[in-house]
């Protein structure tokens, strides 16, 4: 499936591709529903670079319009397993916000979204945010989303001047399995995304944090093969 760069008469609308699982599936849902994709990604320090590669390949098979890698180095900041020098967890998803929660990130990301919407004469904001199998992060939450587009509103020269943005995110209420299912309906290769925090020195993901489990019980609850290569010591998706 892929969108025509050239094909000027689509409506643009610009999505927040981080090179993961739910940001392709998002924006492959965007280009479907006839949009003229823009993508940004943020290069924000985070350990698991290979995420960056698979926005590339993403933006390569998709035919997107245009494709922006801006660099914000949070390292700077810290207080994150993906940004700092602390051990990401691999014991299981838990109950608690866990220390892969980057501070305030979808909050500064859709920030810079919206920005680029606005020099982009887009009016559409497509995120993967997911509230259903996710780690709990707070800037997931629907009731978040929803501020957001009021802020963005109040605070932009399209916002003000009549023409607010709307912010789409089409797997908000969706499971991973729900999702597994629409990255096979849509025809992506699932290899193409990287969802690991925590990549083996040799480059397979690693299997066992956070956001593989999540992954990995997604596709098997969905009946799908995920196409990602794991570490042979990873453990199982029923764990």
């Amino acid at each position: 499936m892929t969108t025509s760069a050239s094909d000027r008469g689509k409506v643009p609308a610009v999505v927040l591709l981080s090179g993961g699982l739910d940001s392709m599936v998002t924006a492959a849902l965007a280009a479907e529903r006839g949009y003229e994709v823009h993508a940004l990604t943020i290069d924000y320090g985070q350990r698991h670079v290979r995420e960056l590669q698979s926005a590339k390949a993403i933006v390569g098979k998709l035919g997107v319009a245009r494709h922006v890698e801006l660099p914000l180095d949070l390292r700077k900041f810290g207080g994150s397993a993906l940004t700092d020098d602390i051990a990401v967890p691999k014991s299981g998803v838990g109950d608690d916000i866990p220390v892969t929660y980057v501070p305030a990130r979808n909050l500064v990301f859709l920030a810079l979204t919206t920005a680029f919407a606005e020099t982009s004469a887009s009016r559409d904001i497509f995120i993967g945010v997911n509230a259903l199998d996710y780690s709990g992060y707070p800037d997931c939450r629907p009731e978040f989303i929803a501020s957001f587009a009021e802020t963005a509103r109040l605070g932009t020269k399209q916002g003000v001047e009549g023409a607010p943005f709307a912010i789409h995110a089409p797997l908000q209420n969706m499971s991973k399995a729900d999702i597994a299912r629409e990255c096979d309906r849509l025809g992506l290769d699932p290899a193409w995304s990287w969802s690991c925090y925590d990549p083996t020195p040799t480059g397979e993901a690693c299997g066992a944090c956070d956001s593989c489990r999540l992954r990995r019980k997604g596709f098997a609850e969905a009946g799908l093969v995920d196409t990602t290569v794991y570490a042979e010591d990873a453990p199982r998706v029923t764990e």
